[in-house]
């Protein structure tokens, strides 16, 4: 198993709008983002000096501030700007870039009104979420017995602090001796992994759940849609059971970090032949050709 982030001893923060040392970058524990989950994040990766896809990652933090009546005294361009200077405190060109944002320093009480502000901290740092091996040899899955929450409590679009959720279906994976797992939503349909959108492909056209089916639109999910279009590969949005991921001719996960990666087993079942398939192949490929070759200059 394998999910590592190495940080160096002079790591940069930024925090409220000054990039300070790591040992000095410190939150209230009166933070309702701490007492109550009452917060949003974002994830980002950055390859060969530019970050990838950073506007359509920030303009989702906003959408997610949004959606939690969450008011933000910052611009778009300016966590932006933000962004890229904790990079470049950081002098990283390759790794991964956390933004999150808490609803700041309230009563014990939940009533979120009574926090007079946000609060916003950045973390640049390099990040390996899975061994290389496993981009090879692919993974082997579990379904988790902790379901998706329902989009009736909290929209899958808010990428929010309240990951518990998630925690406790990755500790199920982690038990089970596997890096992830396969969530369902109430009816018993497919979702997503604990962090990674699920994609599968059966007779060279490639499926993926419709996001009404309690996945997050992931800034990767997105990549796919539109290099399956480059490729000439079919795509669809398509409602599936584990037992569609048990008959695939071969299956693949997306995210910020998992960047794509096959897995070719769940709940002790090959997919297809237990190898990565030629489509994830082609896809992976595409992806990380995509990925060093455009983005926001950081450097």
């Amino acid at each position: 198993m394998s999910e590592t982030s190495t940080t160096s001893d002079n790591q940069k923060i930024w925090l409220d709008g000054e990039i300070i040392d790591q040992a000095e970058a410190k939150i209230s524990v009166f933070d309702h983002g701490l007492l109550y989950g009452d917060g949003i994040f974002e994830g980002i990766r950055m390859y060969n000096g530019r970050v990838f896809r950073l506007e359509q990652h920030i303009k989702r933090l906003f959408s997610s501030a949004k959606s939690i009546l969450l008011k933000l005294p910052w611009t778009e361009q300016e966590v932006i700007q933000a962004t890229v200077d904790t990079i470049k405190a950081n002098h990283l060109t390759e790794g991964y870039v956390r933004l999150v944002i808490t609803r700041g320093v309230g009563g014990l009480g939940l009533n979120p009104y009574l926090c007079p502000k946000p609060s916003m901290f950045i973390i640049a740092a390099n990040i390996q979420l899975y061994a290389d091996e496993s981009y090879e040899n692919g993974l082997e899955l579990i379904t988790c017995a902790t379901r998706r929450p329902t989009p009736a409590s909290l929209s899958p679009q808010v990428k929010s602090l309240n990951y518990l959720n998630n925690v406790m279906a990755k500790i199920e994976c982690i038990q089970a001796g596997v890096m992830e797992g396969i969530m369902l939503n109430e009816q018993g349909y497919v979702a997503e992994c604990t962090g990674d959108n699920v994609f599968i492909v059966r007779d060279g056209v490639v499926h993926t759940p419709p996001v009404s089916d309690g996945s997050l639109d992931g800034i990767t999910r997105e990549v796919i849609f539109d290099l399956c279009k480059s490729e000439g590969i079919e795509i669809r949005e398509t409602t599936m059971t584990r037992h569609d991921i048990f008959i695939a001719d071969e299956a693949f996960l997306t995210g910020t970090a998992a960047e794509v990666i096959p897995f070719v087993k769940l709940d002790q079942r090959e997919i297809g032949n237990g190898t990565p398939g030629k489509i994830s192949k082609q896809l992976i490929t595409a992806f990380r050709k995509l990925a060093n070759s455009e983005g926001t200059p950081c450097v």
